[in-house]
């Protein structure tokens, strides 16, 4: 499952390898390549930044549910039954089949269908040591983490499920999510699929083991370092791949249902892979006429999509919310619900669009980064973004395409910025050396 950026799996098995990009950041269609002006007027007189303010305005109170002073806690994992399951109403058209840059021929020896890439318990328990406790390295609530070597030398994360999901139908059907989905899917910022198993009363899920740590461990400095802005926007843009990928380039639109820093898989070199399938659901069938599907609400408190909470009333839209939640949190470093701070802060996404309405963006940043000019006008558009992403109506909503576009502009300009802003220091410090002679 290695490969480009675009590393998704051909729907023709008979089609022959497609030469991937060598640029870590591939050419987006669409996308203009032209210079943005670097001196670009307030965003406060920008057209778009005026849009987003005026969708702020309406949206600030009624996106997220009212709070109560006697609201202390939140759930990690929310779970509400729904009405019967049944697909929506008709709609005409079908899925555009232009599947652009993330369509790659590369097929994993591990491409197979569902059921069929399976372990045996002794590889396991000969992968972890008996599951020893030196081998955890993270819990959840499907169960325990181990990290692992398989016999050739490839270290994995080894998902050992609690016991009481053999008996427990919900987290049985999960588990099975989690399975049906990993097989079917393939990209660089996904985290691969090694295989699974079923033995008695064991469910296990192998996968890649990414060794960073999660994007909410380094927002809280657990490794170390402050992750900088440019890092943030990278973040961004390869969930947004990873989410456009699953959306509308596999064989049947996924929806992840758990977008959320913890679920975000950082490597060594900063590369962001989206984990955790256990909420996965497959799409509406648009080819059939469909528009959503009905189902149970399932997903992280502060991350879910208020309209999918009203109405049980599933689309690739619900993703995008989550996506515009995570936003926030890369600008501002905070969890989306901050159930310590006094009420006005406690919802950030709400804390920061009555900022940004105030005209007091700035404020918003989370304070362990600095403060430029440069970081300034990127934490405005990200916002705009953001806001964009959190509209209540999922029509109002863009798709995971086009934020994946939008930030490709922003992170164009910023570096643009950021290279002006280090070449007027080179030229200055030269200068003074010059003067001095």
């Amino acid at each position: 499952m290695s490969g480009s950026l675009s590393g998704g799996r051909s729907r023709n098995p008979n089609s022959g390898r497609r030469s991937t990009q060598s640029s870590r950041f591939p050419y987006f269609p669409g996308l203009s390549e032209s210079s943005s002006s670097s001196r670009r007027s307030s965003s406060r007189r920008n057209p778009v930044s005026v849009a987003a303010r005026s969708v702020a305005g309406v949206i600030l109170d009624c996106f997220t549910p009212p709070e109560t002073t006697n609201s202390k806690k939140f759930p990690d994992a929310v779970e509400f039954k729904a009405p019967s399951v049944n697909l929506g109403s008709a709609r005409g058209g079908s899925r555009s089949s232009n599947r652009g840059i993330y369509v790659s021929s590369y097929n994993s020896t591990h491409g197979r269908e569902p059921g069929t890439v399976k372990f045996t318990i002794e590889e396991i328990y000969k992968a972890t040591r008996n599951f020893s406790p030196a081998f955890k390295v993270g819990q959840g609530g499907f169960g325990t983490v181990y990290k692992g070597t398989l016999n050739d030398g490839t270290l994995v994360a080894i998902k050992r499920a609690k016991k009481i999901v053999h008996n427990n139908k919900h987290l049985g059907v999960e588990f099975q999510s989690e399975i049906k989905t990993l097989a079917q899917v393939e990209h660089l910022n996904l985290v691969k699929f090694y295989g699974y198993l079923e033995h008695q009363d064991e469910r296990i899920v192998v996968v890649e083991y990414v060794s960073n740590g999660t994007v909410r461990e380094h927002l809280d400095c657990l490794h170390g370092k402050v992750l900088d802005l440019a890092a943030r926007l990278d973040v961004a843009i390869d969930v947004a791949h990873a989410i456009t990928y699953l959306h509308m380039y596999t064989d049947h639109p996924i929806i992840h249902r758990d977008i959320k820093s913890s679920n975000i898989l950082l490597t060594e070199k900063f590369r962001a892979k989206v984990a955790d399938f256990g909420f996965a659901r497959l799409a509406a069938d648009t080819d059939s006429g469909a528009t959503h599907v009905s189902t149970q609400i399932k997903g992280t408190a502060g991350y879910l999509d208020p309209e999918y909470m009203r109405t049980y009333q599933l689309t690739e839209k619900s993703d995008v919310f989550s996506f515009g939640v995570l936003l926030v949190e890369l600008v501002t470093g905070r969890r989306p619900i901050e159930s310590k701070r006094e009420l006005k802060e406690r919802v950030t996404t709400r804390w920061v669009m009555k900022k940004f309405n105030e005209g007091d963006v700035i404020s918003t940043l989370d304070p362990k980064l600095d403060w430029t000019a440069e970081n300034n006008l990127a934490i405005e558009k990200i916002l705009e973004l953001s806001f964009r992403c959190l509209a209540p109506r999922r029509q109002n909503r863009p798709t995971m395409k086009t934020c994946a576009e939008v930030l490709w502009g922003i992170r164009k300009e910023y570096r643009e910025l950021c290279a002006l802003d280090v070449h007027s220091l080179s030229t200055s410090s030269k200068s003074g050396s010059i003067r001095e002679t």
